[in-house]
């Protein structure tokens, strides 16, 4: 399965590439160039099908167990926050930590530095409060250096399901999370995290 709204990306790569590679193919002098430019096109397209796949996601836990918002590495934990930073090999699509009510959809233009530094803080971002039985938990996506877009698949007043898709940011990105005070994180700087899949926080009372 691929992301919402990656068809443009892989189309315009494909026809870029069938199109440098009928030119040198039928100009000669121009062969070398035009074939040159087909090659990157297919590779680009070969990139965006992998980068854009969407594989299905099974929450592990139970039903208050709160999963992963991203795929990708944690940069941070602290206190009831914690950063998930995304590289180019992750799966890109978002994804809801709990079951709730979108309160509330706030983007931000911003900067574009890379999403791993602290200095991050002005980037581009989208912040996603959700009401939960349990209290609010706020994700942000936050856009990094290269062909920053954040696209988002919910708006206020929908329900989201524990581990349903919620936006996507494109090439290289982080996320965070902010938890109730009733959880806590079972996970560590450094750990390895799936969307929707991996438990990261549980209710304190369970623990």
């Amino acid at each position: 399965m691929l992301a919402k709204g990656s068809f443009y990306w892989i189309a315009s790569a494909l026809i870029f590439a069938l199109l440098a590679g009928y030119i040198s193919y039928k100009f000669r002098p121009l062969y070398p160039i035009f074939y040159l430019g087909s090659v990157l096109g297919f590779a680009s397209t070969v990139f965006f099908l992998i980068f854009f796949r969407d594989p299905d996601r099974n929450p592990k836990g139970e039903e208050d167990d709160m999963v992963s918002p991203a795929d990708g590495r944690i940069i941070r934990v602290e206190d009831n926050n914690i950063c998930i930073f995304m590289n180019f090999h992750n799966v890109h699509i978002n994804r809801a930590p709990l079951a709730g009510i979108v309160k509330k959809v706030d983007y931000k233009g911003g900067s574009y530095i890379p999403a791993f530094t602290k200095d991050s803080g002005q980037n581009e971002r989208n912040h996603i409060t959700l009401n939960t039985p349990f209290g609010e938990v706020k994700v942000t996506q936050i856009a990094g250096i290269i062909t920053r877009r954040i696209v988002s698949y919910i708006g206020e007043g929908n329900r989201v399901e524990r581990g349903q898709r919620i936006g996507m940011i494109r090439f290289g990105s982080r996320v965070d999370l902010e938890i109730p005070p009733a959880y806590e994180f079972i996970v560590e700087k450094g750990d390895r995290v799936k969307a929707g899949e991996t438990v990261i926080a549980r209710r304190k009372e369970k623990r």
